[in-house]
C-alpha cells in the first residue's frame, strides 16, 4: 500500500515569503501611505471622503477594504495592484473635492514666546511651516519634530503622565519608516522570513 505524503500548503502572502518580496510589498504600501499623508495634510484626517458624494465615498471605502485585505492576506501581486488602485482612489477623491470647491485646511499655527524673545511657531506639517511668513525671531517646529524632541526627554513625558486627566488616545506617524529597518544585517533578498516572528 502506497503512502500518501501530506504536503503543507505554501503560504504565498507577500510578507511570508522572502526579504525581497517583503521589500517589494512594503514599497507598494509606502507609496499608498505617502498619498494618504498628502491628502490628510491637505484636507484633514478622515475628512476627504466626507467631502464627496455618497456613491464615490462608497467606491472609495470598497477600495480601501480591498487594499487592507491585500495587506493582511494577499500575494505580492495582489498587494501591488490594490496599492496602485488605492492611490488612484485618493487622487479621485481629491479631484472631486477640488471640483466642487470644498475648503482645504488652513495652516494652523500656535505661537509661544521663549525666554530669550524668540517666538516658537508650532505647525502640523512641513508644508504648513513653509506657508508661514518667517521673521528673524520666529522659529518653526512641526508636530513630528516636537514628538522627536519628547522622545529624547522622557522625564518630561513621564512627568506629564502622573498628572490626572492627561490621556493619549491615538499616535499616528506623519512620515514613512525606512523598510530596511525591519531587515537584519547579513541577509539576502532570497532569504525567507519564516524565522522572523514580526513578519508572520
Amino acid at each position: 500500500m502506497a503512502k500518501i505524503k501530506e504536503t503543507k500548503p505554501v503560504d504565498r502572502r507577500w510578507n511570508h515569503d522572502t526579504y525581497g518580496t517583503y521589500l517589494s510589498g512594503q514599497a507598494a504600501i509606502d507609496g499608498a501611505d505617502a498619498v494618504a499623508i498628502e491628502m490628510e495634510r491637505r484636507w484633514g484626517a478622515g475628512r476627504l471622503r466626507l467631502l464627496v458624494d455618497t456613491p464615490l465615498r462608497e467606491k472609495f471605502d470598497r477600495q480601501d477594504l480591498l487594499y487592507r485585505q491585500a495587506i493582511h492576506h494577499g500575494t505580492l501581486e495582489e498587494l501591488q495592484r490594490q496599492a496602485t488602485r488605492m492611490i488612484a482612489a485618493y487622487r479621485g477623491l481629491n479631484l472631486a473635492a477640488e471640483t466642487v470647491g470644498a475648503p482645504k485646511l488652513s495652516p494652523v499655527v500656535w505661537e509661544v514666546a521663549l525666554a530669550d524673545g524668540t517666538v516658537a511657531a508650532i505647525v502640523r506639517s512641513y508644508e504648513d511651516g513653509a506657508k508661514i511668513n518667517r521673521e528673524r525671531r520666529l522659529v518653526v517646529y512641526t508636530l513630528e519634530e516636537i514628538g522627536r524632541m519628547l522622545d529624547n526627554y522622557r522625564q518630561v513625558v513621564d512627568t506629564k503622565i502622573v498628572f490626572p486627566g492627561a490621556t493619549v488616545t491615538t499616535i499616528r506617524r506623519l512620515s514613512i519608516e525606512d523598510p530596511l529597518n525591519g531587515v537584519p544585517d547579513g541577509v539576502s533578498l532570497e532569504d525567507t522570513l519564516n524565522d522572523i516572528p514580526a513578519f508572520q
